[in-house]
């Protein structure tokens, strides 16, 4: 249960600077709001970015969705289950796994709906309470045992109670505080690219999902209709600076081009529009600690887990939300609550990063053979006994 807001009236507002607009920091941005705290919010991106591929909410995210309020502004983009068709290279059919089995393992207290419709409902629950700047970086920043001073991009400086760095993989704000990224970031020798497809994909029948499972690479391509369809890309890649050079489009093109159906569709529109793809590679972020003093790394500046535990976003939410606690409780003691926040997340941050290196040979399977036995699983998930048991399974990872 969340703590209580304290009155705002009877206390001076404490302010906090939170450095990214992405669920993170726009997530932390509600709560802190809600709690009376004065809200400076900067992204270096010149407007708000929104991209196509989907994101889950159950267990603990569903939870903390529900308790910032979101779910009444959520529930009407949630896309729900559809039928997911596995495929062969050139788009024909291999077997379906039905809506109903994702939906018998899941639950009803879930939530699927792209991360661009869930940063539009944090955007609009606190866009009206803060001071938001866009195109705006930190460049320097320093603390004492009383505030945290900010230089900013646009030569304005802001002292606060707590700076949330809130800015990604490639957070800005734990290079100035904990050091390069070279010493936090473990590249995992995958890449993974998604991307929104303005047209729905003609190879692909409505109200479905192919997906193309082969040696070292995954290619999922949803129709859900005009600007509500999506893909999802995941490739073993030995060198993956090189790729990112080459970018989304090019190195995309060269790792599934040889694919029909959905795939070749998406890979069409992608070439004509490369500029609202997601492309990186994989890593995650490992870091001994999670705060200083009075900043404090949240999201996957400080924990990334990697889109192969599917569960960013949920742990954002969920972060966010315990941060905001864990203030509420210590007061005044600033250091004091990200400490209590931290090791209340950690076991479950552990958890997910180990579960995600063990899912990659899901999504790029090292041989042909780890690739049948996948599809022997998926096939029987459909059988009704082992259907019971994979949603034990999920409900135990939620828990």
């Amino acid at each position: 249960m969340a703590s209580e807001a304290p009155d705002a009236a009877d206390t001076e507002k404490k302010r906090v600077l939170v450095v990214g607009a992405g669920i993170a920091g726009l997530a932390a941005a509600l709560r802190l709001h809600r709690q009376g705290w004065d809200v400076v919010l900067v992204e270096r991106a010149p407007a708000r970015r929104s991209s196509g591929y989907l994101v889950n909410l159950h267990g603990p995210g569903y939870d903390a969705a529900e308790r910032l309020g979101l779910v009444p502004a959520l529930a009407p983009r949630d896309i729900g289950f559809f039928t997911s068709i596995m495929v062969h290279a050139d788009g024909r059919e291999k077997f379906r796994l039905p809506a109903a089995v994702a939906e018998a393992a899941v639950g009803d207290r879930a939530l699927s709906i792209f991360r661009g419709d869930l940063e539009s409902a944090l955007y609009d629950a606190v866009a009206g309470h803060a001071e938001i700047r866009f195109g705006t970086t930190v460049h320097t920043v320093t603390q004492n045992a009383d505030e945290v001073d900010a230089t900013l991009s646009d030569g304005t400086h802001i002292r606060a109670d707590l700076l949330i760095g809130a800015d990604g993989v490639h957070s800005r704000i734990r290079e100035l505080v904990f050091g390069p990224e070279t010493g936090y970031l473990v590249d995992l020798g995958h890449m993974v690219g998604a991307f929104p497809l303005e047209a729905p994909p003609e190879h692909v029948p409505e109200g479905a999902g192919t997906t193309f499972i082969g040696p070292g690479r995954t290619a999922a391509v949803m129709n859900l209709g005009p600007r509500r369809s999506s893909t999802f890309f995941a490739y073993r890649c030995a060198d993956t600076r090189a790729d990112l050079e080459l970018g989304a489009a090019a190195a995309l093109t060269r790792s599934f081009g040889d694919l029909g159906g959905g795939v070749a569709d998406a890979l069409h529109q992608l070439e004509a529009d490369p500029a609202g793809a997601y492309f990186d590679s994989v890593g995650q972020v490992v870091m001994d600690r999670w705060s200083d003093g009075r900043i404090v790394l949240l999201g996957d500046a400080a924990w990334c887990v990697t889109v192969f535990a599917g569960y960013g976003a949920a742990l954002a939410l969920d972060g966010a939300d315990r941060l905001g606690s864990a203030l509420a409780d210590h007061g005044e003691n600033i250091p004091g609550a990200l400490g209590t926040w931290e090791a209340s997340l950690r076991g479950e941050v552990g958890k997910r990063q180990t579960l995600a290196r063990r899912g990659m040979s899901r999504f790029a399977p090292p041989t042909r053979a780890h690739v049948l036995a996948g599809e022997l699983m998926l096939r029987a998930i459909g059988l009704p006994g082992l259907r019971t048991l994979v949603q034990r399974s999920i409900q135990r990872a939620n828990n």
